[in-house]
């Protein structure tokens, strides 16, 4: 039985939706309209790049063969990451397109944890492309804000349960809240009222999930790819009429909605005031990686470099065979302690991997994950003389955790490197040039210079576009 309310702004679903629809852009803050406008950029690189990879391959190839000739060519208007010749229907290529993005596990982390720009940007680039050109299409400031909102609702959702501040271990995260997020942000786009924007997220709550054994396997990505498209998918439905239950978001004793997948669910309405609104995003950034692994990684990349450091100013070279042991002292979490990967997707999930791969090349990057690199027997050597150490202190948050690795070497000396801040972390930012310099190298990929250079210009002015389906034209 559901319960009745007098008015749907009074729950808290019904204060999602009339937030969706009433949001404007001057409500965007000069520091926020910046932060997610990196995001924008470095996910279209992230998601070019992945392109390049087997994983996207299998899923286009999936789509082409299997939906082929189920769409007439009017509705084949979406562009494809990394395929300039091809078009897809919207459904299919926001979900190739957010496959491409998490392929590589490369795209940006939020904290609470998520990746929050590849479930949502997809999307809203194929939806873009969706709008007649004889119609009034939307503006680059409409897509700015669409991305805001799917990034805001992203957050909220996540600040409804404290279980969201660490590294998961039930459901990834993109295929919860950004399943939600694709739908608020695509319904924004496509101006959905208030009430189709509360039916769009329940509809996408029965579309939402995917667990966290999936990680480090080829069908991790398609957590992202399923969540843009059904988040999608949820908005068109709702814009034909499809209700689902109006109390999704709020907490019903006995009938569970969206706090399903939280055991300490507590929801709290989503406000706007008539001249301002403070985004999530005003307050806490993303944290963009420098090379294609899980975030973890990133802290015991950057302490197994430091040790690495002290190991040549001790010894004056490199000696693998000079090291007794290696210590790694990171947090407790299953899914990303693996003492001897056998793929590329376990690598990029594994502490050991990552931490002797800095020992040996000092640095990662994407040949890091090759099939020839993951198999050397140096490599093999290394990881054999791993230990792993849980401190009690070093908790599973992206926001708290740090990373040691300490090098016991054959004479007994030890020299310890650490990590609590990598480069890239919301607390360490990358700088432009660094963000720049990704994601040159990332486009650089599939597409020329003029081609990457305009798109880099189109996104710095992204709120001047007339027509925000500009954007995917330098695809």
């Amino acid at each position: 039985m559901v319960l009745e309310r007098s008015t749907s702004e009074e729950t808290v679903t019904g204060s999602f939706g009339s937030f969706i629809c009433n949001v404007r852009p001057d409500h965007l803050s000069d520091v926020v309209r910046h932060r997610s406008k990196r995001m924008i950029l470095d996910s279209i690189g992230v998601g070019l790049v992945g392109s390049t990879t087997h994983v996207f391959d299998i899923a286009l190839r999936y789509c082409q063969e299997m939906y082929s000739s189920s769409f007439s060519s009017s509705t084949l208007v979406s562009s494809v990451y990394g395929r300039p010749e091809l078009k897809l229907s919207p459904l299919l290529a926001a979900f190739v397109n957010g496959v491409a993005v998490h392929s590589m596990d490369f795209d940006d982390t939020w904290h609470p944890a998520t990746h929050p720009s590849g479930a949502i940007l997809p999307a809203l680039l194929a939806v873009s492309q969706m709008v007649p050109p004889a119609a009034s299409r939307p503006s680059g400031m409409d897509f700015l804000l669409a991305f805001n909102v799917g990034i805001e609702v992203q957050g909220r959702l996540m600040h409804f349960s404290s279980e969201t501040h660490n590294i998961p271990k039930r459901f990834h995260p993109p295929s919860v809240v950004g399943t939600l997020g694709s739908a608020a942000a695509t319904a924004k786009l496509l101006s959905l009222n208030a009430t189709q924007c509360g039916h769009a997220l329940a509809i996408a709550a029965s579309l939402a999930g995917a667990p966290m054994a999936n990680a480090a396997t080829l069908a991790k990505p398609l957590h992202v790819g399923n969540a843009t498209r059904l988040g999608l998918e949820a908005t068109l439905l709702a814009a034909r009429g499809m209700e689902a239950n109006p109390l999704i978001l709020d907490d019903i004793p006995g009938c569970s909605g969206f706090n399903a997948f939280y055991g300490d669910y507590q929801p709290r309405p989503l406000t706007l005031s008539a001249n301002s609104h403070e985004f999530l995003l005003e307050k806490q950034d993303v944290a963009f990686k420098s090379f294609p692994a899980h975030l973890g990684m990133h802290w015991v990349v950057e302490a197994a470099l430091s040790a690495r450091n002290l190991l040549l100013n001790h010894s004056g070279s490199l000696s693998p065979s000079a090291i007794h042991t290696i210590v790694l002292r990171v947090p407790v979490s299953k899914y990303i302690n693996r003492p001897f990967p056998e793929s590329e997707h376990e690598a990029r999930h594994s502490f050991q991997f990552n931490a002797c791969t800095a020992l040996l090349d000092g640095e990662l990057s994407l040949r890091s994950f090759s099939n020839d690199n993951l198999h050397r027997q140096e490599l093999t050597q290394l990881l054999s003389k791993v230990l792993v150490e849980h401190p009690k202190d070093n908790v599973a948050n992206f926001d708290k955790m740090y990373a040691e690795v300490a090098l016991i070497l054959q004479n007994g000396d030890i020299l310890t490197g650490r990590c609590d801040t990598f480069y890239g972390h919301w607390r360490r930012p990358l700088s432009r040039e660094s963000l720049l310099r990704k994601f040159q190298t990332n486009a650089s990929r599939v597409l020329p210079k003029d081609n990457i250079d305009k798109l880099v210009k189109t996104v710095d002015n992204l709120e001047t576009l007339p027509d925000c389906s500009l954007l995917v034209s330098c695809l």
